[in-house]
């Protein structure tokens, strides 16, 4: 019985020893795919895709490896390399001296009159809100140059525009030149970014609203009133002096028109004059008797022609009938 008893132990220890060892193969098997496992999912970490609006900058322990077009990629794991990707597309907007708090509609804004603020040429103070917006043009500068872009594009912009202000008059200021007010401002900022070695490409520079402090806006209206009131009255001696200078040359033209026109006429005439004198003269010289007749005959009917001329029978005359025949119009033709 004793032997039974220990032949039957005996066989459980085997039987242990054996389940033992078969566990402990498939725990060693189990660990191996579990580790094999991870390791894969920790390799394949590494594949990341690149956007059609992106590049991928690579960085290996911090340092910048290589640039990626968009598409599929492979880098190694965390933490030995890491990619960032920046829009290269999209186009940012700063705001300056004001805050978009709602875009709307209605829009609600808050004004940052310390951003704002600015002195002009002829030492005014004017309020400017204005927005620029830029884009990423080389993302190695962008990512290594500097440290918050967003911060020095703004920064950047208040100091172009304070600038580019303080050249102006308050005039050109507020009515006619914004726009250049806006392209010399954008000249500036992507120079002095430029000098920043941020690459960053500015788009556009827009004045939002150009206007007087509050506190003199009353003051300013008033201004701008009496400047209207100049320009107008202006244009109106303009337009007056537009329409009385054409009609005074008209009429001085058509005096000297009419002058140059008497002018020929005498003219004409006095070398029409000369010509029948000269005619005249050498019939005379041909037959003195005869012209001087011709000449007192055609005085005479110079003469009588204008004068009422009656006839008289000489022996009527003593009578007590008087003949009279009148040579009137109607008669012979003439008075």
């Amino acid at each position: 019985m004793c032997y039974n008893e220990s032949m039957h132990e005996n066989f459980e220890g085997k039987v242990i020893n054996i389940y033992n060892s078969r566990l402990l193969r498939f725990l060693k098997k189990l660990g191996y795919s579990v580790v094999l496992f991870f390791v894969a999912l920790y390799l394949l970490s590494g594949i990341y895709t690149v956007g059609p609006d992106e590049v991928g900058v690579v960085k290996r322990l911090g340092s910048f490896v290589r640039s990626v077009p968009p598409g599929v990629h492979y880098h190694l794991p965390y933490p030995f390399e890491t990619v960032t990707k920046p829009k290269i597309t999209e186009v940012r907007r700063v705001e300056v001296g004001f805050r978009t708090i709602y875009p709307g509609p209605p829009a609600r804004y808050e004004l940052k009159p310390e951003e704002s603020l600015m002195l002009t040429g002829d030492e005014n103070i004017v309020s400017c809100q204005y927005i620029v917006q830029y884009r990423i043009a080389d993302p190695y500068r962008y990512l290594f140059h500097i440290k918050n872009p967003e911060v020095a594009v703004k920064s950047a912009a208040e100091a172009a525009m304070r600038e580019v202000v303080g050249k102006k008059t308050i005039d050109e200021v507020l009515t006619v030149g914004r726009a250049e007010i806006q392209t010399e401002t954008m000249t500036l900022l992507q120079e002095i970014l430029d000098r920043y070695d941020s690459g960053l490409r500015v788009i556009a520079v827009q004045l939002q609203d150009v206007q007087p402090p509050q506190e003199v806006m009353s003051a300013f209206k008033d201004v701008a009133s009496a400047r209207e009131d100049r320009a107008r009255f202006i244009n109106e001696a303009q337009a007056y002096q537009n329409q009385i200078i054409p009609q005074a040359r008209g009429e001085a033209a058509q005096i000297i028109k009419a002058a140059e026109a008497f002018r020929e006429t005498r003219i004409r005439e006095a070398e029409g004059e000369t010509e029948r004198f000269r005619k005249l003269l050498e019939e005379y010289r041909l037959g003195k008797a005869i012209t001087r007749e011709r000449l007192g005959l055609e005085i005479m009917e110079k003469v009588l022609g204008k004068t009422r001329k009656f006839v008289f029978d000489s022996e009527a005359v003593a009578g007590e009938v008087l003949k009279l025949l009148p040579l009137s119009k109607g008669v012979f033709g003439d008075e």
